[in-house]
């Protein structure tokens, strides 16, 4: 099959032809019809975080199962599914206490299932390696979704938006009536919005560094907006919220001095949300006493907290009724021959989500 490898950190992906072997028992093989390009795919082929190469990476999938091993009886061949990097055992307490992006046995695997055309091993990146035509899972890491949402629309539901939603609704438990900021109106942060919005906030700001992304900030929802360029963005918050800062704010870019600024967004009790993913060895700096005299709270959001069979099938529900926005997040539309194209234009922090379609 042809797959987007990566060879050196920093450089173009190579479209190459590759081995995928068969599943193996408890294993599930899906023929991919859709990626987005996620900002955590592009931190691992700039080498921010720690990994082996060569790799393949892509983890905000959509396709149709093609076979199963053997113990496989929940997916059978044609069925419509996401794939996502959330592996998870379902038995680990972590798992079991609602939190599977953070299972503790996932990695307890068999060996990748990907090699070079040489038979060299090929890493399978963020346990999926989506920018590929097919790809073998775990179970765990596929949902069912209705024929009528199309490939592109379900493969941001893989990533982006149960991040972005359930930073808002899983980790933050924004209740009906408080107030939000939400740093960062990219992909994430538009979803973070819209989580913010379906949970009943009553203000919610967007705050960016560019006019454009608070115009779409306000399509997805926000009901104020603050750039981030001017001075001091989180008196302009307090200002828009009667002189007090937010219940919640919630940061989805990785960016550490955004990071030291956040708890200046908050209300007494409030809460900071961490979505956004720093490099490896980045320091953000706060003083604990203040945490602690205003009562104060930092919350870290791993996939969004989300149960993938809880909630998947409650956001697709959402997407029907017209509540929920996905085709609006979708600025561009790739070949994988083109997928170099996409990964610059998602660099430019212009685009919501550009999609690989096969």
């Amino acid at each position: 099959m042809k797959a987007a490898v990566c060879r050196e950190f920093g450089k173009p992906l190579s479209i190459e032809h590759v081995n995928l072997r068969a599943p193996l028992p408890g294993e599930v093989e899906v023929k991919i019809e859709a990626c987005a390009i996620c900002h955590s795919d592009i931190h691992f082929i700039d080498g921010a975080w720690d990994t082996e190469l060569p790799a393949i990476y892509g983890h905000e999938a959509a396709g149709r199962v093609v076979s199963v091993g053997d113990g496989v009886n929940s997916y059978k061949p044609g069925d419509p599914v996401l794939v996502t990097l959330i592996r998870a055992c379902g038995e680990c307490w972590n798992c079991c206490d609602g939190h599977p992006a953070n299972c503790g046995f996932a990695s307890n695997l068999p060996d990748g299932p990907l090699s070079a055309a040489d038979g060299t091993p090929l890493l399978q990146g963020l346990k999926t390696a989506a920018f590929a035509e097919r790809t073998v899972v775990d179970p765990s890491q596929i949902v069912k979704f209705p024929e009528s949402v199309s490939m592109e629309a379900a493969a941001l539901m893989a990533c982006g938006v149960i991040t972005g939603v359930g930073a808002a609704i899983n980790t933050a438990k924004v209740r009906p009536g408080t107030t939000v900021a939400v740093i960062g109106a990219g992909g994430v942060g538009l979803n973070a919005i819209q989580g913010a919005l379906i949970a009943g906030a009553a203000k919610i700001i967007a705050v960016d560094t560019r006019s454009e992304k608070l115009e779409a900030a306000r399509e997805f929802g926000a009901t104020h907006c603050v750039l981030a360029t001017e001075e001091k963005p989180h008196r302009q918050v307090k200002a828009l919220n009667g002189g007090q800062g937010v219940d919640y704010v919630m940061v989805t870019v990785g960016s550490t001095d955004v990071y030291n600024l956040a708890p200046r967004y908050l209300a007494y009790g409030g809460k900071v949300i961490i979505v956004g993913m720093t490099p490896s060895g980045e320091n953000s700096f706060y003083q604990p006493v203040a945490i602690a005299a205003t009562g104060q709270a930092m919350l870290g959001s791993s996939m969004g907290d989300t149960v993938l069979r809880r909630d998947v099938p409650y956001l697709m529900e959402l997407y029907r009724q017209g509540r929920l926005k996905l085709d609006e997040l979708i600025t561009g539309r790739y070949s994988l021959e083109n997928i170099n194209d996409a990964i610059a234009a998602t660099k430019s922090g212009l685009s919501r989500r550009n999609v690989i379609l096969f």
